[in-house]
């Protein structure tokens, strides 16, 4: 039994090291052809959707840490803040996004405001009894973390670009992509702050 644990563990490592040494550029590429080639451009959606920047490059194919660490950053300094320096707006128009998750498809006009959809993803106020949990709880955010002018910054920063903080992140970059408005990320941070918001209630 040992020997075969043992021939088991050879084989993984065997098996990994062959994969993190692959230099064969279509084992990078063969994935993306399906939506290169079966994908047409249709209403607001475009195909230069399909393109990949750097963020997205480094995470589909394999890049050092080092190479992670320098896109994490510059994907935070290019988070734009609000000019007027607030970060809170209105929970109960950051709950209608929320729950909203159109948006951005073939069949939405341009101009349409989009959703944040963010219920697809997490849980946020207690009673909302639907919601996805690919992403964590945000049940209690503000309540657990306060509502100083470091978390308000903070928060605002993870929803502009969730990016900049963990490069790999499934989670949409809503303003830095303009999929959201600086006054919806305001309604959203205020959302997960607001000791009145549904998302802070016990």
């Amino acid at each position: 039994m040992k020997a075969q644990h043992t021939l088991l563990l050879f084989t993984l490592a065997a098996a990994f090291s062959q994969m993190a040494s692959a230099q064969d550029d279509s084992y990078g590429t063969l994935p993306a052809r399906p939506f290169t080639q079966d994908f047409q451009a249709r209403g607001i959606a475009g195909l230069e959707r399909l393109q990949e920047d750097s963020v997205q490059a480094a995470c589909n194919h394999w890049a050092p840490r080092s190479v992670v660490q320098a896109l994490e950053q510059a994907q935070l300094a290019a988070i734009k803040f609000p000019a007027d320096g607030k970060f809170l707006g209105d929970w109960k128009a950051g709950e209608k996004i929320a729950q909203k998750g159109g948006g951005m498809t073939w069949s939405d006009k341009a101009g349409t405001e989009n959703g944040g959809n963010c219920y697809n993803c997490h849980q946020l106020s207690k009673a909302e009894t639907s919601f996805g949990t690919i992403g964590p709880s945000l049940n209690q955010y503000g309540a657990l973390r306060g509502n100083s002018p470091e978390i308000q910054k903070y928060t605002y920063s993870k929803i502009f670009n969730a990016k900049a903080y963990n490069l790999c992140s499934t989670m949409p970059r809503f303003g830095h992509a303009g999929a959201l408005t600086e006054k919806q990320i305001k309604d959203l941070v205020a959302l997960l702050l607001d000791p009145e918001s549904p998302v802070n209630k016990k």
